[in-house]
């Protein structure tokens, strides 16, 4: 089973794993990703296989600041201007791939553009330390419940990796936000940790939605699944269903829940977000075949919530949009 360490004393046996092609999961401010070199084919092949991710599915290259960013990626005046308003955070930016990145083709899917974030806290010091990116999608088996705790990273992926960095419970609860730019405009791939409003008002363009095929991580129809089923925007609780509910009016027949978490009793949507994957797994860990979810608002962190929400109902073996 894997080690599970705090992040204070926790660098060294990271740099010491990382530098031998290992992988380790390690805390972020929106999910526990799952962490290699990004410049070695080795280990990005054991991220794909600890996951069971499917390898037409890109992934993110993580790096400590924006020259490492800028040595990867082209990056265009606006696709800047995001990153110099928004890192470190939870926004990721899709830029066109530099020939000499030095990225593993592994970890674009074979697609001409990449995937950059730049992550606060122990991920930062980590790439900092190491000197290279590190791909690191999120520390849980493909297409489940990404994990927001050391704890639900080892129960998931306990057997399959060696080292869980123990960062605590993740701050803002959803993987991060993916733009891209296009023509000088502003393309929303994932709604994610960074609302899209607050990038719009920052920049004073609007964001453009329905961007189609797998184009960055996170894209794919059925993803962040539990083992029980679920059912949206509902009304009413049928007898022996779980119920994600959300502020504080209940639907209909709550009381006859199998098991009740509430995302935000007073409907406060940065706490919904943070709440979201850890209710989700508490939930379907309760037993019940249905998971009931009420109404969510779509502005701000809704729309990110209600995009997990909607990829988790989606039948499973969809595979049509692509993390």
């Amino acid at each position: 089973m894997a080690e599970i360490v705090p992040a204070d004393k926790a660098l060294d046996r990271a740099l010491a794993l990382l530098g031998a092609g290992e992988v380790v999961a390690i805390p972020t401010e929106t999910v526990y990703g799952l962490a290699g070199d990004a410049t070695s084919g080795g280990a990005v092949a054991r991220i794909y296989e600890a996951k069971g991710r499917p390898r037409f599915n890109p992934l993110i290259a993580h790096v400590c600041d924006l020259a490492m960013a800028e040595r990867i990626g082209v990056f265009d005046p606006l696709s800047r201007r995001l990153a110099e308003l928004f890192w470190p955070g939870p926004l990721t930016l899709v830029v066109p791939l530099k020939a000499d990145a030095g990225i593993h083709p592994l970890a674009t899917a074979g697609l001409d553009t990449i995937a950059l974030r730049m992550p606060r806290g122990f991920g930062g010091k980590l790439i900092a330390a190491l000197g290279r990116p590190l791909a690191a999608p999120s520390a849980n088996t493909s297409g489940h419940i990404s994990s927001t705790s050391a704890g639900a990273v080892a129960a998931d992926l306990g057997s399959r990796i060696k080292l869980v960095v123990d960062g605590g419970a993740t701050p803002v609860g959803v993987e991060s936000t993916i733009v891209k730019v296009h023509d000088g405009k502003l393309k929303l791939l994932r709604p994610g940790g960074v609302a899209a409003e607050e990038i719009e008002a920052a920049i004073g363009l609007k964001l453009e939605r329905g961007a189609k095929g797998i184009q960055a991580p996170g894209m794919m129809a059925s993803h962040y699944a539990p083992n029980a089923a679920m059912r949206l925007r509902a009304v009413s609780v049928d007898q022996g269903e779980a119920l994600l509910a959300f502020g504080a009016t209940r639907a209909k027949g709550a009381e006859n829940a199998a098991a009740v978490r509430n995302l935000s009793p007073s409907g406060d949507l940065r706490e919904a977000a943070t709440n979201l994957f850890s209710f989700m797994l508490e939930l379907d860990r309760a037993g019940a075949s249905v998971i009931a979810v009420e109404p969510i608002p779509m502005e701000g962190l809704g729309e990110a919530i209600n995009d997990r929400l909607a990829r988790a109902a989606a039948p499973r073996d969809m595979e049509a949009a692509g993390e």
